[in-house]
Order: C-alpha cells, then sequence, then structure tokens
C-alpha cells in the first residue's frame, strides 16, 4: 500500500521560499517516478515538476522553471520541492505523486497521490 505524506507547506510572503517534502511512508515508491502537482482554487490540478526514479531526468512545468528544485532521496524514502521566489499565483494545494513509469507521471496521471498541502503566497 503506498502511502505519500506531504508537508512543509505554510504562508509566506511574496518572493519568500518554502521546501516541501514528501514521506514514502510505506517505503513502496524508491523506483518510482514521483513528482510534484497543484491546484489553486477553481482551477484545475496542474503538473508542477517530476523526476524519474533515480533523479537523472527531470521536468519542469514553464511557470516554475529556474524557481522551484525537485530533488529526492531515496535512502530516506523522501522527495523534495524547493521552491523560491514565490508568487501569489504559486498559491495553490500541492501534491505529491509517484508512478511507476515517468510518462504517465508528466501526463498528469499518476497512480499515487498524497493527500496535499496547502501553499499560500500573500502579495
Amino acid at each position: 500500500q503506498v502511502q505519500l505524506v506531504e508537508s512543509g507547506g505554510g504562508l509566506v510572503q511574496a518572493g519568500g521560499s518554502l521546501r516541501l517534502s514528501c514521506a514514502d511512508s510505506a517505503r513502496t515508491v524508491s523506483n518510482y517516478a514521483m513528482g510534484w502537482f497543484r491546484q489553486a482554487p477553481g482551477k484545475e490540478r496542474e503538473f508542477v515538476a517530476a523526476l524519474t526514479g533515480t533523479g537523472r531526468r527531470i521536468y519542469y512545468a514553464d511557470p516554475v522553471k529556474g524557481r522551484f528544485t525537485i530533488s529526492r532521496d531515496n535512502a530516506k524514502q523522501m522527495m523534495y520541492l524547493q521552491m523560491n521566489s514565490l508568487k501569489p499565483e504559486d498559491t495553490a494545494v500541492y501534491y505529491c505523486a509517484a508512478d511507476p513509469h515517468i510518462v504517465t507521471m508528466t501526463s498528469g496521471v499518476p497512480d499515487y497521490w498524497g493527500q496535499g498541502t496547502q501553499v499560500t503566497v500573500s502579495s
């Protein structure tokens, strides 16, 4: 049973930084592609970033390129999203996701999801 648990969300001023964490608490997805999605109020969930099981291939959505950095530590069963230069439009619930295949992840339909963590950026 895959269990993904996000943490690190909160309220930050524009221009600030946050680091989100995703724990693979059941230790089941160390070889899976993992990624982050977000959903703002009234909008559809959108892809943010993803990386392969080894971390060698990384993908970002255009709005976050140059500001966000995704990484993982398979030894600790953890994935991270470092978010810098945050903007009010980054306000959303951020979801951790996992899937055996990176293509499924970047297509927006991964098999496994966390519960989400709220990120609010004030102007």
